[in-house]
């Protein structure tokens, strides 16, 4: 169910992108919105991961140089079927992590030193399981994709605003479509984004517990990452435009949060106690 809404809301996404690109011209302008629409799905496949991973200056680690952490990873892709990622460690004292790479045998895992003080080797194995399923799921690419598509849909609309748009048929745009596309497009766009990214979470939290064997260590895992997450700062360097990538928002801060329809993330709480009753239904303590 998670997959098939996902996949509604990508198009719905790119039928949002070409109905601006005919707003601002036409038949013409429906075209190129989706050439641009294209040409970002071949720049985020190739490129998404390198750019995530320097952003956050995520140094890559070999077994020698962390070599718990290195076989934690090894150990849990055996247990997906997936190829060694890298493994990269990022130094902050905020406890989170998040996977990248445009397919399992181009993936990275990168940890924060916060999330390894933090937690100890069960629930580091639920976070780590959750990010693999991210990998093997392939949501990064589509996560990416989606990101960028909101973008260009917010700059879109922000164009339209300043120069208008005109059809390249006899009659021009309908200016009442056209103030609405302007005010309502960029709306739809992220809470389209948004809804994409929830439903990745929960996809990865259900296939990750599996991954690691028992739903409870993702679980637990959560409970103190969200309690860091809620209570200390946020990440530093952290990015709206990568919020969705981590296991928990790194934007949050102190406070409390915006309503589940504006968030990257599915309320932490809900997330705990779909492991816990699927940890019932595996029968694990």
């Amino acid at each position: 169910m998670n997959n098939l809404k996902t996949l509604m809301l990508m198009v719905l996404m790119a039928a949002i992108m070409m109905f601006i690109g005919g707003m601002l011209g036409g038949k013409t302008g429906l075209m190129f919105m989706l050439m641009i629409s294209l040409g970002m799905n071949f720049f985020s496949y190739w490129f998404s991961d390198s750019m995530v991973l320097k952003a956050y200056n995520a140094q890559e680690v070999t077994r020698e140089e962390a070599p718990q952490l290195y076989g934690l990873v090894e150990r849990l892709a055996g247990n997906a079927n997936l190829p060694m990622p890298k493994v990269c460690i990022i130094n902050s004292d905020v406890p989170n992590a998040f996977a990248t790479g445009r397919n399992p045998d181009h993936a990275a895992v990168a940890v924060t030193t916060g999330i390894m003080n933090a937690l100890d080797y069960n629930e580091l194995s639920g976070v780590i399981g959750h990010e693999l399923a991210h990998v093997k799921n392939r949501d990064i690419l589509t996560s990416t994709i989606a990101a960028m598509m909101a973008t260009v849909i917010t700059y879109a609309a922000q164009f339209m605003a300043f120069f208008g748009g005109r059809s390249d048929d006899e009659e021009s745009s309908n200016p009442l479509a056209a103030v609405a596309t302007i005010i309502l497009a960029p709306i739809a766009a992220m809470l389209i984004q948004m809804a994409i990214s929830r439903s990745r979470e929960y996809e990865a939290d259900h296939d990750g517990a599996e991954i690691c064997g028992n739903p409870n260590f993702l679980a637990d895992g959560l409970e103190k990452i969200e309690y860091y997450a809620t209570h200390a700062r946020p990440m530093q360097d952290a990015s709206p435009a990568t919020a969705h990538m981590f296991i928990i928002n790194p934007l949050k801060g102190a406070g409390k949060t915006l309503a589940n329809l504006f968030s990257t993330h599915p309320d932490t709480s809900e997330r705990i106690a779909l492991l816990r009753q699927q940890a019932r239904d595996m029968r694990v303590g």
